[in-house]
């Protein structure tokens, strides 16, 4: 057990040089130019490979911890399922152009540390879907994020048991086979063999080293249910999706009217959401989406130029403004069990 918890230090360790390279002398607010200027005058290759490769050897850690009794196997569970998350989210700039130096390497890193292993699909597909089709048309048809959310349930007039299934859409029947479907469409086209030998070798590699509860705690269920849980609740915080304000002006004033901010009072909450299922800037989506060439270790000092978003929710399920009370006030606005939401 000691030599998983060493492992897990040291993975700690590695990542933390992608943090300090790029968070010394930090501003604490400055505007995008000033921001976008500090990192590409610090951007490299390095830094990012050691903070991947972080995020696996901690993978790594967890699951030799997992052969150590179910407790520590459900802790596993959860724990690779935040590090799957994490390697999406940074996996996510490098889409944008922003982890690494060069174009390559951001595709490379990406490919390599977190859509081969974790069956993502191609890279470029990505680019395409999230850079060009969502950015742009946040909230509005076309949307392809939108759409997926349509498509589990989440449209007008879904309420009460549907609603709440809606919300928890990766843990259902329904949202398992989708998930199936798409590991499974990702295996098939142009590079088919090395993209089945990635996630196959995370599977073989879990197993030496903590056996079967690695398997099954730290590879199949993080990566069937637990991460897909909470890529998904990002998403569900990341737009006031189905009553956007629809504004005009600059890209932080149309964003404005479309995104939300979540915990913009409550420094613990904030803290845990930005560790484990909204990190590396996901919980400034709306900084982001004004300024998608933003660096995550920039958004809080640009998010400090900024005029807040519309919505400041209090929590997703808890507090006298929520997330979800919105959303559902928004596809059931004649509801009567509806609350008013505050904005």
């Amino acid at each position: 057990m000691l030599l998983a918890l060493a492992v897990i230090a040291s993975g700690i360790a590695l990542r933390q040089t992608d943090r300090v390279h790029f968070a010394r002398n930090l501003p604490s607010a400055a505007d995008a130019a000033e921001l976008i200027a500090l990192q590409r005058a610090r951007a490299n290759n390095v830094t990012p490979l050691l903070l991947l490769t972080g995020q696996w050897v901690q993978i790594a850690g967890w699951w030799m911890l997992a052969a150590h009794g179910p407790l520590l196997a459900a802790a596993a569970a959860v724990g690779i399922a935040v590090h799957f998350r994490h390697l999406q989210e940074i996996s996510h700039f490098a889409v944008h152009g922003v982890l690494a130096r060069t174009r390559r390497a951001n595709e490379l890193l990406a490919e390599v540390f977190a859509h081969h292993p974790l069956a993502l699909g191609p890279v470029a597909g990505r680019r395409r879907r999230h850079v060009r089709d969502h950015h742009p048309n946040a909230t509005l048809t076309g949307d392809p994020n939108l759409a997926e959310l349509h498509q589990a349930d989440l449209r007008p007039g879904t309420t009460g048991l549907r609603y709440a299934a809606a919300l928890l859409h990766p843990l259902t029947s329904r949202g398992i086979r989708t998930t199936t479907y798409g590991l499974a469409a990702s295996l098939r086209g142009p590079g088919a063999w090395h993209r089945a030998a990635a996630p196959a070798a995370v599977g073989l590699t879990a197993y030496l080293a903590g056996g079967w509860p690695a398997l099954l705690c730290g590879a199949l269920l993080p990566r069937l249910l637990l991460y897909p849980q909470l890529a998904w609740t990002s998403l569900l915080v990341e737009h006031t999706w189905f009553d956007p304000e629809q504004r005009t002006g600059t890209p932080a004033q149309i964003e404005a009217g479309r995104c939300l901010r979540l915990y913009p009072r409550n420094r613990a909450l904030k803290a845990i959401a930005a560790t484990t299922w909204l990190p590396y800037g996901d919980l400034h989506h709306y900084a982001h989406s004004a300024h998608p060439s933003v660096r995550w270790n920039y958004l809080p000092a640009l998010e400090g130029r900024l005029a807040p978003p519309h919505f400041t929710p209090d929590g997703l399920l808890i507090g006298t403004v929520t997330v979800v009370r919105r959303h559902h006030r928004a596809l059931n606005p004649t509801s009567p069990t509806t609350q008013p939401v505050s904005v």
